[in-house]
């Protein structure tokens, strides 16, 4: 039987404060290394008896050892999020990845032995099923569009708040689109200006949606907006991504505004 977890709110971290702050917050956990993951001492999930929870399995890849074990504390307090293991550089994320088996990778862009966006092919390649969110301090336009073409489903900035982390975490594991705001709107803006081939052939409910994908709404929130089922809205996103021949949602939308389907707002 594993202790209690910790109260979330007796850190004194507040859940809008960003990543960054989470430096000196959390010391680093104790682990301990199995023969099919690596779990933190103290912090083993109570699952009460009789009762069954979809964890998100999450492994963190990134090379600041303070921020990733602060992180991988501050993800364990959530009941829903499981993680999994840690990787300091490319070569150990892609060696654990098929062994680990993760729902979510949080990648940060800059590593010891490359650079995270150009591993993202070759993590997907080795896990097709597993969602990829780019972490950085400070992205650039580039970037950005190179993360959303190599098919990763989330790009934030490490200062965002926890919650938009954890947020990220919770919409990638089912597929869903998380970019911070400002890397949205600058994404689209720069979409816009380097358009090209012909517009496809969308229905109407279709470019509905899609502007509202644009707006960084989640199935959820459209369906709600639009009063129809969920169920219903993916069904339209399924229809958009095959139209667009598009592999995620912000794919999509890169593909969409090179045809001048959407326009970008600026924010």
């Amino acid at each position: 039987m594993g202790t209690a977890r910790r109260d979330p709110g007796a850190s004194g971290v507040s859940r809008n404060a960003p990543a960054a702050a989470l430096y000196g917050r959390y010391p680093p956990p104790a682990t301990v290394v199995g023969t099919d993951r690596t779990r933190t001492q103290g912090a083993q999930r109570m699952t009460p008896v009789g009762t069954e929870t979809a964890l998100v399995r999450v492994m963190i890849v990134d090379d600041h050892e303070m921020f990733t074990s602060s992180l991988r504390l501050a993800l364990s307090s959530e009941p829903d999020i499981d993680v999994i293991g840690t990787a300091a550089s490319l070569c150990q994320a892609k060696s654990l990845l098929p062994t680990l088996q993760p729902d979510v990778v949080l990648l940060d862009h800059r590593l010891p032995d490359g650079l995270g966006v150009d591993a993202i092919t070759e993590l997907r390649r080795l896990r097709p099923a597993v969602q990829i969110v780019v972490l950085t301090a400070a992205a650039e336009d580039n970037v950005v569009m190179e993360a959303t073409d190599a098919g990763c489903c989330g790009f934030l900035l490490k200062t965002s708040p926890l919650q938009e982390l954890v947020a990220a975490v919770r919409t990638a594991a089912v597929g869903e689109l998380r970019v911070s705001s400002e890397l949205l709107g600058r994404l689209l803006v720069r979409l816009r200006r380097e358009r090209t081939g012909p517009a496809a052939d969308l229905t109407a409910r279709e470019r509905e949606i899609l502007e509202l994908l644009a707006e960084g709404l989640t199935n959820a929130s459209i369906a709600e907006r639009l009063c129809i089922s969920v169920n219903t809205v993916r069904n339209h996103v399924q229809g958009l991504l095959a139209k667009l021949g598009a592999h995620s949602k912000l794919e999509a939308l890169a593909v969409a505004v090179r045809m001048g389907l959407i326009s970008p707002r600026t924010r």
